[in-house]
């Protein structure tokens, strides 16, 4: 008698390619993992690798600067093109340094290294000191600035020094893209859990094309080789990632010819005195304003 037994191994055939499956995907996931980790590091090392003979050239002209400005020929025509051109060296020293700079700060967050330094801390402040702080500034490029608040004091947990390049960047932005004759209005008001933080000018607006992508990384409103502003892209990504860190969000409004608006939402939280860093101070987060400025609005010609 011949008996015969048929097994259906369709099911497992199934399951081992659901296996072989997953194990692919898992590789594929490792590679770029690693892909990541390689980008990442490439970026920090090329990044600090630059910085070092950016400062080098960048002290020079410093010194050079300082030696023209001491020179008693300054009223001679051959000195005053040296000082003009030393002042063009020294902004796009600048520029580079605020580049290098921001792509460290992006690397370091893509990889989780930027560090953020919490203290209880009046964040009115911070926002009115850098407000004034550049409003000569912006004058100076015939556009008027207006500080608006609803509160005198709002102490809350935040990085002072990220807050304020925040705010910088922000500004610089506004600037950027503002006509002389503008102006540019930031206001903070109190709500019940959070604070807002906002920044309005009556520049020329983003295209509602570029609203749902202007904070992603290397965007540029206007990309082409005859733009009035330079830019790198990074800047709004970089704000929006610290804002994060803050456990904010940052939104923007705009039309096009008209201008636009950013508005900042941090909750208002605080930390126990154990956990602050106490080593900030009034007068060592307003130091250097001018060195600040200089950096953060060093891509602006007009």
């Amino acid at each position: 008698m011949l008996i015969k037994v048929a097994v259906d191994i369709t099911e497992r055939k199934r399951i081992e390619e659901l296996q072989k499956s997953i194990e692919k995907e898992r590789i594929r996931m490792l590679e770029i993992r690693e892909y990541d980790r390689i980008k990442t590091d490439f970026f920090a090392n090329i990044s600090h690798e630059l910085r070092t003979p950016i400062n080098v050239i960048f002290s020079a002209i410093q010194v050079h600067k300082l030696n023209l400005e001491q020179c008693t020929c300054g009223t001679d025509c051959k000195y005053q093109y040296q000082y003009k051109y030393t002042n063009i060296m020294q902004q796009n020293c600048y520029r580079i340094l605020r580049l290098v700079n921001n792509l460290i700060d992006i690397t370091k967050i893509d990889s989780g290294y930027l560090a953020i330094n919490k203290i209880n801390y009046d964040i009115v402040n911070i926002i009115e000191n850098v407000t004034l702080s550049v409003a000569e500034y912006i004058e100076s490029k015939g556009m008027s600035v207006v500080f608006d608040t609803d509160i005198e004091e709002k102490i809350i947990a935040c990085d002072p020094e990220k807050i304020e390049r925040i705010m910088l960047n922000l500004l610089s932005n506004s600037v950027k893209f503002t006509p002389r004759g503008g102006s540019i209005m930031v206001s903070i008001s109190d709500g019940a859990e959070n604070i807002y933080i906002k920044v309005k000018d009556t520049g020329k607006g983003i295209p509602i094309e570029k609203l749902n992508s202007i904070f992603e990384r290397f965007v540029q409103v206007d990309k082409s080789l005859t733009r009035e502003s330079e830019g790198s892209g990074i800047g709004l990504s970089l704000v929006k990632a610290l804002v994060e860190m803050h456990d904010g969000t940052i939104s923007v409004s705009s039309k096009e010819g008209y201008g636009s608006e950013f508005v900042i939402c941090i909750p208002c939280k605080l930390i126990d005195n154990t956990e602050c860093n106490n080593s900030y101070n009034d007068d060592a987060l307003n130091k250097s304003y001018t060195e600040k400025i200089n950096l953060e609005f060093s891509d602006i010609y007009n």
